[in-house]
Order: C-alpha cells, then sequence, then structure tokens
C-alpha cells in the first residue's frame, strides 16, 4: 500500500499552520505538502514548472482545496483538475471561510467530494481537519492506481 499524502492548498499562512498541527495531532501526516496558490497546486499535480521534478510521483491521496486563492481560483482549479484524465478522480474537499451558497453548488458541480466550511474557533477547526484527515487517510478507499484515472 502507498503512502497516503495530502497536498494542502492554502494561502493563509496561519491556517496552514492550523490544519498541518492537526493533522499532526492524530498522527494522520504521513506527508503533507503545501502550495499556496491555485498555479501552484496545478503545477504540483501535474508536474510542470517548478514542480517539473515531480513527473512519474504518484498524486496524493487528497487534495485540501481553499477557495478564495491568488493567482488561480479553487474553482478554476477544481475544474481543471476534473477535465484532465490523470487527475478526474482525485479527491478534492473544499476548505474554505466562505459560507456563501453559490461557492458550495459549484464547487459541487465543479466535482468536488465534499465541501467543508473552516470554523472560526480554533478547537473547532482542529477538530474539523482532524475529522477529515481520519476520513480520507485512513476510511475512505481510493481507487487503485492506473484505474479510472489514477
Amino acid at each position: 500500500m502507498k503512502a497516503r499524502t495530502i497536498l494542502l492548498v492554502e494561502d493563509n499562512p496561519q491556517d496552514e499552520m492550523l490544519t498541518l498541527r492537526a493533522l499532526r495531532k492524530v498522527h494522520l501526516a504521513n506527508h503533507v505538502d503545501v502550495v499556496r496558490d491555485g498555479q501552484q497546486a496545478l503545477d504540483f499535480l501535474f508536474a510542470e514548472g517548478e514542480f517539473a521534478f515531480r513527473s512519474g510521483q504518484p498524486l496524493p491521496t487528497v487534495v485540501m482545496l481553499d477557495l478564495n486563492l491568488p493567482r488561480i481560483g479553487g474553482l478554476e482549479v477544481l475544474e481543471r483538475l476534473r477535465a484532465d484524465e490523470r487527475t478526474r478522480l482525485l479527491p478534492v474537499v473544499i476548505l474554505t471561510s466562505t459560507d456563501e451558497q453559490r461557492d458550495r453548488v459549484a464547487s459541487y458541480r465543479n466535482g468536488a467530494n465534499s465541501f467543508v466550511r473552516k470554523p472560526l474557533d480554533f478547537g473547532e477547526f482542529a477538530e474539523t481537519v482532524a475529522r477529515l484527515g481520519v476520513y480520507w487517510l485512513a476510511t475512505n478507499e481510493p481507487p487503485e492506481e492506473g484505474e479510472g484515472g489514477r
């Protein structure tokens, strides 16, 4: 079984720190890669630009994707992931501070696997991230490498 990893796409340093701390606390952070904007996320996942060295490396187990990102927004990242056969089945969890119904609907229409609003309270935030980690890394069973585009 391959190591289960996370790609965290987060431009807020405080939310990044809290997310990493919460995952470490439940001992799920096998490895978490962090990118800080939508272009970096796409480059990481498609092994292009500054992440060309990743060519041939496996995709993360799950992507935790913020919507409000510099350069390329989260919804456009999600659209591009779903449009490419290599990432079509890659689980993507929208983890965002927005509570707009239109963002939630657009996320699901574009193929998000889950939409989670970041709680404002630190304790709730940590608990939410820990539950996400447990589900996506320990409970969920993704398709095997090579099945359906992964």
